[in-house]
C-alpha cells in the first residue's frame, strides 16, 4: 500500500516553534516517568498499601509504555502522527489529574498506566520532524529530541524531590498535570499534521498479541527479583512470552498489513540498530540507577555519602545539562562521519565513564564526573539511533520503526534493572542491623554496564555503512506530482 500525501497548509511563524514544542513534550514524558521515584519510600504509608503494591506504580508505567509505543507508532503512520501525538499527551495529562485527585492505590496504578502512553511521544515527534524539516535541520532536531529522555529524567528527580519535601505529594501531580496541559495545547497549536500517511487496516490482532507477549516478558523481568527467578509465576510468564511472541511473529510474516514489518526489521540496517538500542538502554540505565543508590548509602558502609533525595537529584542534574549541550555536537558528527560512527563513539565513551566509576566511587566530584561522561556517551548513542532508523526505513514507516527502537531501549532498561538488582543482592555488607550493597557490588554493576556498552559498539560497527537518507522525501506544504513521485518511490 502506497503512502498518501496529505494536502499541505500555509506555513507561518508557528513553524519555527515545532522543534522546541516537540522537545518540550519529550522532556515531559521523561519527567512523568521519574517524578514518582522520590515518593516510593513514603507511598505505603500515604496510601495505606503494601510496598509491593506501590511498586506497581512504576511497573504499570513501564508495561503501558512498552505496549503502547509500537502500537501508537503504527497508528501514527496510518491515521496521522499529530493526531496520535495529541492522544498520547492527553492520556499522560489525564493520568496526572487522576493521580492528583486520589490516594487509592488501585486508581494510582491505573493513572500511572495512562501516563505510560507518553512513551510514544518521542518516536512520533521524531517522525514528524523527518516529515516537516529540511534535511539540513533534521539531524540536529532529531538529536535534541532523542536527548530529551535524559534531560527530562535529570530534571524530574530533583524537582519532584523538592515538591515532596516542602508540599503535599498531590501537588507534584497537579504540577505535572499543568505542564501536560501546556504541552498538549502547544502541540495542538504549533504542530501541523504530517504530510504522509500509510493507509490500510490496523492490525488489531497483532497489537493484542504484541501486548500480551510484552506484558508477560516485562513482568517476568521486572518482578523476577521480588518473586524469585525460579518461581512458578516467573517461569510461567517467561514461557508465555515465548509462546505468544512466537505466534505473533508467525502471524506478522503472513499478514498483508502487519503491525510491524518484520521482513524490513530483519535486515541488518534495521535489526542491528534495534540490537544496539537494547544494549544502549541497558548501559544508560545503570548510570542513574546505581548512582542514586550509591550516594544515598549510609556513611558506615565505608563509601556512602548519605545524601538526601534532593541532593541526589542535584548530583544527576549535570547529566541533563550535558545531554542538552552535546546533542548538536552529536548531530554534526553524524553529518560528517555517519550515525553508525556516532553510535560507536557514544558506546565507547559510555564504557570509559564506567571505568572512571570503577576506579573511584567514593569522592562526590568523581562520581558526578563519571556519571557525566556516561551521559555524554548516551547523548551520542541515543541521537544516532533514530537517525539510523530514519535512513533505513521507508518514509511511511518512520513512526512505527522508531516506536520499535524505543521499545528495545525500554526492554534494555528493564533487563538492566533486574541484572543490577541481582548483582547488588548477591554482594552486600552488614551496616548495623541492616545489609546494604557493598562497594564491590556497585563496581561489578559498573563493569557489567561498561561491557554491554562495548558490545553495543561492536553492533554499531557491524551496521552497513552505505545507509543514506532517501532522496525526494516529501516536504511540508508541497504537493503536486513531485511529491507523489517521491512517495511512490518509497
Amino acid at each position: 500500500m502506497k503512502p498518501v500525501p496529505i494536502p499541505g497548509e500555509a506555513r507561518g511563524p508557528r513553524a519555527r516553534l515545532t522543534v522546541p514544542v516537540l522537545a518540550f513534550g519529550g522532556i515531559l514524558m521523561a519527567v512523568m516517568q521519574t517524578v514518582v521515584v522520590p515518593l516510593l519510600p513514603d507511598l505505603p504509608r500515604l496510601t495505606g498499601s503494601s510496598a509491593g503494591a506501590v511498586s506497581w506504580m512504576v511497573t504499570a508505567t513501564l508495561l503501558a509504555g512498552a505496549v503502547l509505543t509500537p502500537v501508537l507508532g503504527r497508528a501514527g503512520d496510518m491515521y496521522g502522527k499529530r493526531r496520535v501525538l495529541l492522544v498520547a499527551l492527553g492520556l499522560m495529562t489525564a493520568g496526572s489529574v487522576l493521580c492528583a485527585l486520589t490516594s487509592d492505590i488501585r486508581l494510582l496504578i491505573a493513572a500511572r498506566a495512562l501516563q505510560g502512553a507518553a512513551a510514544a511521544v518521542v518516536p512520533l515527534s521524531i517522525s514528524i520532524l523527518r516529515d516537516e524539516l529540511p534535511p539540513e535541520r533534521t539531524g540536529s532536531a532529531v538529536a535534541l529530541m532523542s536527548s530529551t529522555v535524559g534531560i527530562g529524567a535529570a530534571l524530574g528527580l530533583p524537582l519532584a524531590a523538592l515538591v515532596v519535601q516542602y508540599a503535599d505529594w498531590h501537588v507534584m501531580f497537579w504540577a505535572t498535570a499543568g505542564l501536560g496541559a501546556i504541552g498538549f495545547a502547544l502541540a495542538w497549536w504549533v504542530v501541523r499534521e504530517s504530510p504522509v500517511r500509510s493507509p490500510g487496516r490496523f492490525d488489531s490482532l497483532g497489537a493484542l498479541g504484541l501486548a500480551g507477549g510484552l506484558v508477560c516478558l516485562l513482568l517476568a523481568v521486572s518482578q523476577g527479583g521480588q518473586w524469585g527467578w525460579g518461581s512458578a509465576p516467573v517461569i510461567g510468564l517467561g514461557a508465555g512470552a515465548v509462546v505468544v511472541l512466537a505466534a505473533w511473529w508467525h502471524r506478522q510474516l503472513r499478514t498483508e498489513q502487519p503491525l510491524v514489518d518484520l521482513r524490513l526489521a530483519a535486515g541488518r540496517k534495521v535489526a542491528l540498530p534495534h540490537v544496539a538500542a537494547l544494549l544502549a538502554g541497558f548501559a544508560f540505565y545503570a548510570n542513574s540507577l546505581v548512582t542514586a543508590q550509591l550516594v544515598q548509602a549510609p556513611a558506615e558502609s565505608g563509601y556512602g555519602l548519605e545524601l538526601s533525595i534532593v541532593a541526589t537529584g542535584l548530583c544527576l542534574l549535570p547529566n541533563g545539562v550535558v545531554m542538552l549541550v552535546l546533542s548538536p555536537v552529536s548531530a554534526r558528527i553524524s553529518a560528517a562521519r555517519g550515525p553508525r560512527v556516532t553510535l560507536a563513539i557514544g558506546a565507547v565513551v559510555m564504557a570509559l565513564g564506567y571505568v572512571v566509576r570503577i576506579v573511584d566511587s567514593r569522592d562526590l566530584w568523581v562520581i558526578v564526573v563519571g556519571a557525566a561522561i556516561v551521559s555524554t556517551g548516551t547523548t551520542f548513542a541515543y541521537s544516532a539511533l533514530p537517525t539510523l532508523i530514519l535512513r533505513a526505513v521507508p518514509v511511511a514507516q518512520t513512526a512505527s520503526a522508531n516506536g520499535v527502537n524505543v521499545l528495545m531501549r525500554t526492554i534494555g532498561q528493564s533487563v538492566c534493572s533486574a541484572a543490577v538488582a541481582a548483582v547488588l543482592v548477591r554482594h552486600t555488607s552488614a551496616v548495623g542491623a541492616a545489609h546494604v550493597p557493598s562497594l564491590h557490588g556497585y563496581q561489578l554493576s559498573f563493569a557489567l554496564a561498561g561491557t554491554v556498552a562495548l558490545v553495543a559498539c561492536a553492533a554499531a560497527l557491524a551496521i552497513p555503512s552505505d545507509t543514506a537518507p532517501e532522496s525526494g522525501r516529501p516536504r511540508a506544504g508541497r504537493g503536486g506530482p513531485a511529491q507523489e513521485t517521491a512517495l511512490e518511490g518509497t
